[in-house]
């Protein structure tokens, strides 16, 4: 049954190699949309539809054909600012500022360092448990999990005689399959979500709110159920791989190379002298921050007597600010640094693997846009939402969510990429839920997309670490194949999707804020 196994997800993996490359690349398919959407009002222009209004009254929209000049003229003069830079309130500067900054912290080795700190310190008995949850928080800086904590996983097993591919497993369900949860709030996949969940739902009317009228705050909306999460996925990874994995796994053999050696990812003199320098940071951080809270920043009534809290409106840039002071005083210290043009080189370290999310922005951005503008997108949500409602799932809206989970986590083995799917899927199922129920509220469905999006990372071929993972892997057994780590990593995956799905299912059925 094994060796059957085995070949099916051999042949699965081929077939989904085979249909993602044939998939165009994210940005192609907007450019291709992008006349297509222009070509259809030009054919449906005039066209007049009904729908329903936030008060309950009918509202009569109509398609604008965009070939007249007027409509022409307005796609030139607002490409650039308006479609682009200023679309939703300067979306793309809010990810740009983020990710300088926690570029600051991973550029500096601070999150390698710790991850080498912590993980080399893990009692056997709490490995499994202790390498899930440093894998899950490590999604803050993607690389370092991928690249340190799962090969040192692997080495910490052999340290105690026992298979790598154990730890090895569990760090990389910790990192991929539990990517988007964790403990620090206004993380870059927060803001990313986040930001273009309000954009997706103002195009087109929706309020962005949670379903008592609460505005939202796109870098914390989640923050509660992911921190929620992180806790949960953690035990039910490690569950998983005492369960499971590990059973199965030490019925194998493996090899130790000679080039692999124990003491590979233990801390030098300079990262220990960056750590300690790194926690008077945390401290002067801290208090930089109480100061603004205490001082500018903190809550007041403005002249409608309506409570403001300029602490939480900014969040984003006090995480930011965050990262800087505790990236630069590792990285001083540490001698990664050693001049603030150093510093610098680190966001522009950062700032080139920005390159394709200003691509994608653009041609995404200016689609959105276009549809807003002239309707075609409030008929495409109207379209899909009286389908939905046809088929009754209005009265379900858990049925809802959870098909909308199920949908994410298909498309994501053969789409990669947190950023270009929610562009892909965001626009149309914010608003054409939201019509349907309006318990599908735009956190909440930004929410099943960020489970399902994690939960099949791990068992697609297409997600760009697995040929990585795989040659780590193959060190400790070389004759191991792509269908072999699937094989590995089903349990997690469907695991996680299970768990997950239903955690979720918990919060919203309970009334539980998603986050503040």
């Amino acid at each position: 049954m094994s060796g059957e196994r085995r070949h099916f997800l051999h042949g699965f993996a081929r077939f989904v190699e085979r249909v993602g490359h044939r998939i165009p690349d994210p940005v192609i398919i907007f450019m291709a949309f992008y006349p297509l959407a222009f070509v259809i009002t030009a054919l449906m222009g005039g066209y007049q539809f009904e729908t329903v209004g936030e008060g309950g009254q009918t509202v009569t929209q109509s398609i604008l054909p965009m070939y007249q000049a007027e409509h022409v003229r307005w796609i030139f003069d607002n490409a650039l600012l308006n479609n682009w830079l200023g679309f939703g309130n300067g979306v793309v500067a809010v990810i740009l500022v983020v990710m300088l900054a926690v570029g600051v912290a991973e550029h500096s080795g601070l999150l390698a360092a710790l991850i080498k700190r912590i993980g080399s310190h893990i009692p056997e008995a709490w490995m499994p448990l202790l390498l899930m949850f440093l894998g899950i928080t490590s999604s803050v800086a993607t690389d370092a999990g991928y690249l340190i904590l799962i090969p040192l996983a692997g080495l910490l097993y052999v340290g105690i005689g026992k298979n790598p591919l154990i730890g090895m497993a569990a760090a990389f369900a910790g990192v991929s399959a539990g990517f988007s949860a964790n403990l620090i709030p206004g993380t870059p996949v927060d803001v990313i979500v986040g930001m273009n969940a309000r954009v997706f739902a103002e195009s087109q009317g929706v309020p962005f709110t949670t379903a008592d009228g609460v505005p939202l705050r796109p870098a914390t909306m989640h923050y509660w159920f992911i921190a929620t999460s992180t806790v949960v996925l953690a035990l039910t990874g490690a569950w998983v791989t005492r369960r499971f994995v590990q059973p199965k796994l030490e019925q194998t053999t493996f090899l130790v190379p000679d080039d692999i050696h124990v003491g590979e990812f233990e801390l030098s003199d300079a990262e220990r002298a960056g750590l300690r320098a790194a926690g008077w940071g945390l401290v002067v951080a801290a208090l930089i921050i109480g100061g603004l809270a205490f001082g500018p920043l903190r809550p007041y009534e403005d002249e409608a007597g309506n409570r403001v809290l300029p602490l939480l409106n900014n969040i984003i840039l006090q995480i930011s600010l965050f990262f800087v002071i505790v990236g630069a005083f590792f990285g001083f210290a540490s001698k990664s640094f050693r001049t603030v043009g150093d510093v610098v080189q680190a966001m522009v370290k950062q700032a080139n693997t920005m390159g394709y999310i200003l691509v994608l922005t653009f041609f995404c951005y200016n689609f959105l846009g276009l549809l807003s503008y002239s309707g075609l997108g409030s008929y495409i949500t109207y379209l899909g939402a009286q389908s939905l409602v046809a088929m009754g799932l209005q009265r379900f809206p858990v049925l809802l969510l959870i098909g909308f989970v199920l949908t994410t986590a298909l498309i994501n083995l053969f789409i990669g990429g947190l950023t270009s799917k929610w562009m892909l899927l965001g626009p149309i199922f914010v608003p054409m839920l939201y019509s349907v129920n309006s318990a599908m509220t735009p956190d909440l469905v930004a929410a099943a997309f960020r489970v399902a999006d994690s939960s099949t990372n791990v068992i697609t071929p297409m997600m760009i670490y697995s040929g990585v993972i795989l040659a780590f892997m193959r060190k400790y057994r070389p004759e191991m194949g792509l269908g072999d780590l699937l094989l590995l990593m089903l349990p997690y995956s469907m695991v996680f999707l299970i768990v997950w799905t239903s955690l979720l299912v918990v919060f919203f059925a309970a009334g539980i804020p998603l986050g503040f």
